[in-house]
């Protein structure tokens, strides 16, 4: 009987067709690694020499911005989102993101296909497509942010403001408006001013109610002559928040400036508060809701049960329906429509109930809010910063804006609330305002060079312009804290 005789090694072909699958295979991993090495293995070295200079170049750009970003943070996030430079990285990314896609083509080509088994003829080219298709949608998807954020910091952030720090401190107005069907244009419901210090990021915030009335033009203007000694009429409509609507029916006296309402609104609010304002943001009902949303919303602590919906149709004069409550409880996670509502809800509450409600939203979002979410979020974060109507805040000055924010957040936020008792809207005491700014000012800035000592400031004098900032306790307190965190927080 003759014997079968078998050989346990593959023929030379077989170990031929398997070297060439490795050899395949290793030239895309090295060209997912390091764009243009395949091409230098493999014998196509002029085009390697050059994928691997522009990878080279790439990764030298990138460690030197990582550099500048470390040692000088402000200049390199303003570098950054200048728009000139977005758009630059927008082309950028669709060409190395084709070039790359195509060197994976190359390398394909490389591996020389017909010496491939047929299993082999399948399993290449397929791993050369999918790696091609996810470098050329990662491009693609990089392109798409970079153009949402050159859309965004270039057509909102327009500049015009002052840049100059007035006694160290940046001075921004905050505006709320609503400009719904049933308002007679739009109206900046809400008014702050977040006075932040230059150097450490930690801020004041002041409040002023809609309602206030007698606010005094200062004498550069235009609407003095109107109201010399104050904004005021005999039926009690003349309200700060109507400033807007005025000033944007008188647009002849504001020639050649954009926004005549946010314009007259600030300089009486500088008037008001004794503050030279440096910058502001005017943001409609509807952004503020997308902004919540894009952040993944926002966890509040909700003392009292807020309506949802209630007050009365300023077009029909009928009553709305309540929809449903938002709390009581601890540590809510709040979407942007709840989280709106709690602003907002006017049921039952007071406007003065309202701006504290309003400051703990922004306190909470100034919490919450760090570099990780908003770089992780920012497709959707610049889609609702699109519904911001306007601020003069130019893309220069974003990097030292949030370089500021990043270093206050752990800081407490002190807040004043002008509302009664400690003001009375209908016949305000702006002297004793200004006071109180400038105390609440000074304390902030001792408070960051020193551990805070408890308030022993008097309670006011009967005439009300001479008052200091009332004693922890007293009446007038209840419109202000030193820690913004006291108010929005349920023992």
């Amino acid at each position: 009987m003759t014997a079968v005789e078998t050989s346990p090694l593959p023929d030379a072909q077989i170990r031929s067709q398997g070297i060439a699958l490795r050899r395949g295979l290793t030239l895309l991993g090295m060209t997912l690694i390091v764009p243009g090495s395949a091409q230098l293995a493999g014998g196509n070295e002029r085009l390697g020499r050059f994928a691997a200079r522009v990878w080279v170049t790439l990764v030298v750009l990138a460690l030197l911005f990582g550099a500048l970003f470390l040692t000088f943070r402000a200049f390199a996030i303003g570098l950054y989102v200048n728009p000139v430079t977005l758009q630059v990285l927008r082309w950028a990314s669709l060409v190395l993101g084709l070039g790359w896609a195509l060197l994976f083509v190359n390398a394909w080509r490389i591996a020389n296909p017909p010496a491939l088994s047929q299993r082999g003829k399948v399993i290449l080219p397929s791993v050369a497509f999918v790696l091609a298709l996810a470098v050329a949608f990662g491009s693609w998807t990089l392109a798409a942010a970079f153009d949402a954020q050159s859309r965004l910091f270039g057509t909102v952030f327009t500049g015009g403001g002052k840049a100059e720090t007035s006694s160290g401190r940046y001075n921004v107005l905050l505006l709320g408006g609503d400009a719904g069907a049933d308002r007679d244009g739009l109206r900046p419901d809400t008014m702050m001013v977040a006075s932040i210090d230059a150097n450490t990021g930690r801020t004041v915030l002041f409040s002023l109610p809609r309602n206030l009335q007698w606010a005094p033009f200062p004498d550069s203007s235009p609407l003095k002559k109107l109201y010399p000694n104050g904004y005021w009429c005999k039926d009690q409509s003349c309200l700060l928040n109507a400033v807007y609507t005025l000033a944007t029916n008188h647009k002849s006296l504001y020639p050649g400036v954009k926004n005549p309402g946010v314009q007259a609104t600030k300089e009486v609010i500088e008037n008001i508060l004794g503050l030279q304002i440096n910058y502001w943001a005017l943001i409609d009902l509807k952004g503020f809701k997308q902004l919540i949303d894009a952040v993944g919303g926002i966890d509040l602590d909700v003392a009292r049960k807020v309506p949802i919906g209630g007050g009365t149709d300023l077009t029909t004069g009928k009553k709305n329906p309540i929809k449903g409550y938002i709390g009581p409880g601890k540590n809510l996670h709040l979407d942007g429509y709840h989280a709106l509502w709690f602003a907002r809800s006017r049921e039952g509450s007071t406007d003065y109930e309202r701006m504290a409600r309003q400051k703990c939203v922004l306190n909470a979002m100034a919490k919450q809010l760090n570099p990780l979410t908003v770089l992780t979020k920012f497709q959707e974060i610049a889609k609702a910063g699109e519904e911001i109507v306007a601020t003069d805040l130019p893309t220069s000055q974003i990097g030292t804006m949030l370089d500021l924010a990043q270093r206050g957040r752990s800081l407490p936020l002190s807040s004043v609330s002008f509302a009664p008792p400690l003001i009375l809207p209908v016949k305000p005491d702006f002297a004793k305002i200004r006071q109180i700014v400038a105390q609440k000012i000074a304390a902030s800035e001792a408070a960051a060079s020193k551990p805070p000592k408890a308030s022993t400031s008097a309670t006011p004098s009967s005439s009300g312009s001479s008052s200091t900032v009332p004693s922890p306790g007293s009446t007038e307190a209840k419109t202000q804290t030193d820690d913004l965190d006291d108010v929005c927080t349920v023992s």
